[in-house]
């Protein structure tokens, strides 16, 4: 709900992200995103044809800490 004095809307933390999200989000390439995908490296769901990334394992692996 937006503040009625600025009329701004709270921001809301990030539980997931798209392949291109992800991509803008860490700098990886789309390419990169799937390899890591692929090798068991960052963890993905599917919701139906879309394929979406957990905001925790992205940051784990910008972090280090690769699934």
């Amino acid at each position: 709900m937006p503040n009625i004095e600025t009329g701004e809307r709270p921001k809301v933390e990030r539980l997931a992200y798209t392949i291109k999200e992800a991509c803008q989000a860490s700098t990886y390439s789309e390419a990169h995103i799937y390899r890591l995908m692929a090798s068991g490296k960052l963890r993905y769901s599917k919701a139906g044809r879309r394929t979406v990334i957990p905001a925790s394992a992205l940051r784990n692996l910008i972090e280090g800490e690769a699934a």
